[in-house]
């Protein structure tokens, strides 16, 4: 099978699932599989496939992230387009994988790996150009974006593009959108009551909008924002858009 079809649309794809999305919501990676698979993708997912390296990186273990970083570029090998349903394990590969191998043999291989790297819903608009048609009940949500899919894969917009496709779905801006829930990986292990309490507001700003469910394109983040509202018992949901979409498009 061709990598490119004659529209000059991908045929085929990697998909890379993500650490978190493997251990606490896989559903969210399945759905965002399906979605490529409704827009006639053929879909990859490598059994070699493991974490992108971050936490590594991000603690200072920069050659214990370089082998997990080989690994990952290894089990993508043909030149097909690397989907991730997270704009932080996608930021770390398509940014940081060449910063990781300046000056190193590895260095050009790891360039030709961040290029083919994309964010899911970003692959979805700019991409595949899907339109969407909502086969669902009128309901109001809100938006987090991540700090790695805003800065790094300058994913802003294109999510709100895809839920505004949606004719029975309001989509209520979050007024503090730009700032960090407070996950942030390690951080809300080596700093936990800064973490707690920027999560605290962000809950907060999140229960202003009105909104039934939060939506976002991370899950850690998700993971983040969705235990403090359960520890708060907070009535708000949340979801990975990749979820959300599938759900309203069936």
């Amino acid at each position: 099978m061709t990598a490119h079809q004659s529209s000059g649309k991908p045929d085929t794809v990697y998909f890379f699932g993500t650490c978190i999305i493997d251990l606490f919501y896989p559903r969210a990676g399945l759905a965002g599989m399906e979605l490529l698979k409704r827009h006639g993708l053929r879909v990859v997912f490598p059994p070699g496939q493991s974490c992108c390296g971050q936490p590594a990186r991000n603690s200072g273990y920069l050659d214990e992230a370089r082998a997990v970083a080989l690994q990952q570029i290894d089990s993508f090998p043909q030149d097909w387009p690397i989907v991730v349903p997270s704009g932080s394990c996608a930021g770390m590969m398509k940014t940081h994988y060449p910063d990781l191998f300046e000056g190193r043999p590895e260095h050009a291989k790891a360039v030709a790996f961040s290029q083919r790297v994309h964010e899911l819903t970003d692959f979805l608009v700019t991409v595949l150009q899907v339109k969407l048609e909502d086969k669902g009940e009128p309901v109001k949500v809100t938006w987090h974006g991540s700090c790695h899919s805003m800065r790094e894969m300058g994913v802003v917009d294109q999510p709100k593009e895809l839920l505004r496709q949606l004719s029975n779905v309001t989509l209520i801006e979050n007024p503090r959108e730009k700032e960090c829930c407070g996950f942030g990986g390690t951080f809300a292990v080596r700093q936990p009551e800064i973490s707690a309490a920027m999560v605290g507001d962000k809950v907060a700003a999140l229960e202003e909008t009105g909104a039934s469910e939060v939506l976002s394109g991370d899950c850690g983040c998700l993971m983040n924002i969705t235990g403090a509202m359960d520890k708060a018992k907070k009535p708000m949901g949340g979801r990975h858009i990749a979820e959300f979409l599938l759900e309203r498009c069936k």
